[in-house]
């Protein structure tokens, strides 16, 4: 099978989730094409089977803001004909489903006819797609695609309450290569970073307003004062300047490390102890999957998708948004004995498991059969 796919190119859990499915599907024999404005940020290897195509933004001064979806489009066009993809796999609703439904018009006037799946991620939805400005043209990218999949059953209701849609949404979840992300023994950078046996925090998100981590610093403080502590949060953004200064109000400044963005996150995950995720909302939790890979228990709110993936008092503990002193509370209740410590962090691991990409990607290749299937008798027709 010959497959497009269409991302976001940063380490966002689109762009991640998009990029690993890809190299995957390659794994298994499949061609597989990315298309995007840069290279996809896990696409950082040379692999058989993958070709990228960077879709090029040239200046033109009648433009103050550069049509990027009709370059977008007249790209798909081009690399479908040119490559005779069997179909283009598109993550996000905007602008990646909207481009390619033009491209399929384009390509049928050539007698060309070639599927589109859109898969819903969660801000497509959630944030950009309830703006009045976006919300016709998501609604029409949904129920014009071929096919359509939402990674959480929240993302799916919630698709299905705020559009009018009549396309059949399949869930398939995100998922986690155990090749990569697993426990592992990373001692001497445990013992730099705890060198006095204090338990090991983690947090990791873009920084926006929406992961609320200013509750981060709250919750932590909280655990501080009970529980010999570090907090290592991962990533960079617009809030990191409130954190900053959070961090000298709560007078933690000393037991909290500003990591920045890394890449390999697998390896930070590897020390932690716990790890903290207390969004406003999340269409899955991928980052609370990627920490229970590495045998991390989860302290979350229950927004979104999240108690799909964190199973409250199993994995760890849901909790409503904003509710800092409980996450505290059951943040201890966990650190405090070692014995229901290490039940968490086999509960998590367990769980995480069910997510695994082996058990998950078989998912996608026989979603992929079916839309070719029902698009067979479009083309006899056609």
């Amino acid at each position: 099978m010959k497959i497009g796919i269409a991302c976001y190119p940063t380490y966002g859990g689109s762009g991640v989730i998009a990029t690993e499915l890809g190299k995957a599907l390659a794994e298994k024999g499949h061609e597989v094409h990315f298309i995007s404005y840069n290279q996809p940020a896990r696409l950082d290897s040379y692999l058989q089977n993958i070709y990228y195509h960077e879709v090029n933004i040239n200046s033109y001064p009648l433009f103050d803001h550069l049509p990027y979806e009709t370059i977008l489009a007249s790209r798909f066009v081009d690399i479908v004909k040119t490559n005779h993809l069997d179909l283009l796999h598109v993550h996000y609703a905007i602008p990646h489903a909207s481009a390619a439904l033009m491209a399929r018009s384009i390509l049928m006037e050539q007698d060309i006819y070639c599927p589109v799946i859109t898969t819903l991620h969660g801000t497509d939805i959630t944030l950009v797609g309830k703006d009045p400005t976006y919300e016709p043209v998501v609604a029409y990218s949904i129920n014009q695609s071929n096919g359509v999949t939402a990674v959480s059953n929240s993302l799916r209701q919630e698709t299905y309450d705020h559009f009018k849609i009549k396309k059949e949404i399949e869930v398939i979840p995100n998922f986690i290569d155990f090749t990569r992300f697993s426990k592992q023994a990373k001692s001497h950078f445990k013992k730099a970073i705890a060198p006095n046996d204090e338990k090991i925090i983690i947090h990791t998100s873009n920084f926006r307003k929406v992961k609320r981590v200013d509750d981060v610093i709250r919750i932590f403080a909280g655990i501080h004062k009970e529980i010999k502590s570090k907090l290592l949060l991962v990533g960079d953004g617009p809030e990191r300047g409130v954190i900053e200064h959070m961090c000298k109000e709560y007078n933690v400044c000393d037991n909290v490390l500003f990591l920045g963005k890394q890449e390999a996150i697998e390896e930070v995950l590897s020390v932690g102890d716990l790890f903290l995720l207390p969004s406003e909302t999340e269409s899955f939790g991928l980052a609370a999957l990627e920490a229970m890979a590495c045998e991390v228990p989860v302290i979350s709110t229950n927004a979104g998708g999240l108690p799909e993936v964190n199973i409250n008092g199993v994995t760890g503990f849901a909790c409503d948004v904003g509710d800092v002193e409980t996450m505290s509370q059951k943040a201890i209740y966990i650190l405090s004995d070692e014995e229901r410590h290490e039940k968490f962090k086999k509960n998590s691991l367990a769980q995480a498991q069910k997510y695994n990409i082996t058990e998950v990607l078989p998912l996608y290749v026989a979603y992929y059969n079916k839309v070719l299937n029902e698009c067979q008798k479009i083309t006899a027709n056609y």
